[in-house]
């Protein structure tokens, strides 16, 4: 076991180094937020799996805090309600889960973050497709090459990786750097 886990903290660490180039647009992503809330929008978020729990944890950072004290701000995860999913699912199809939730609630100006692991996620792709039919400015938090839902994101932050859990480690990681940056901004301390 201490070899492997040794080998997943090497590969951990690499790849963190490989992040670097992504910081421009964490810090895009951010001003794009951050505007966002300042005139009047919200956010939205969903994932499957692994990364519905990321998307869940991104919104509720913004919803109560993260460092800071300051006001909670407009931010939904889209994964959570599970009569909405599986009412869906159900109705129509689990391809369309997200789809249909983000025509109901998103608006232009509003953000829409998608997390994926691989970026080919069908109800992920479709539900990125609608938010930006919709108008709203659509991120993706990915891995390996973005895949189909790379081509309905206004910005990708891919982790060039196809290992699921570095990948979501590192998306812990931008995260937590985009939620930071609009935490300065509602504490009054810039962004």
């Amino acid at each position: 076991m201490a070899e492997a886990a040794t080998a997943a903290i090497e590969e951990h660490a690499a790849l963190l180094r490989r992040l670097e180039p992504l910081l421009a647009t964490v810090d895009a992503v951010g001003a794009r937020l951050v505007r966002a809330f300042a005139e009047g929008g919200r956010v939205y978020t969903f994932g499957n799996g692994g990364s519905s729990v990321d998307a869940q944890h991104f919104a509720e950072e913004l919803v109560g805090r993260f460092a800071r004290e300051r006001r909670p701000l407009p931010a939904q995860s889209l994964a959570v309600d599970a009569a909405a999913l599986t009412c869906i699912a159900n109705d129509y199809s689990f391809d369309q889960v997200f789809e249909r939730q983000v025509r109901a609630f998103v608006r232009e100006g509003d953000v829409v973050l998608a997390f994926t692991t691989s970026g080919r996620s069908p109800n992920v792709v479709r539900g990125l497709a609608a938010a930006r039919d919709a108008g709203a400015t659509t991120v993706l938090l990915g891995g390996g090459d973005g895949g189909p839902a790379a081509e309905h994101a206004d910005h990708a932050l891919v982790v060039p990786s196809e290992a699921t859990a570095r990948v979501q480690e590192m998306h812990v990681l931008l995260l937590h750097l985009l939620v930071d940056h609009v935490d300065r901004w509602a504490a009054g301390e810039g962004a």
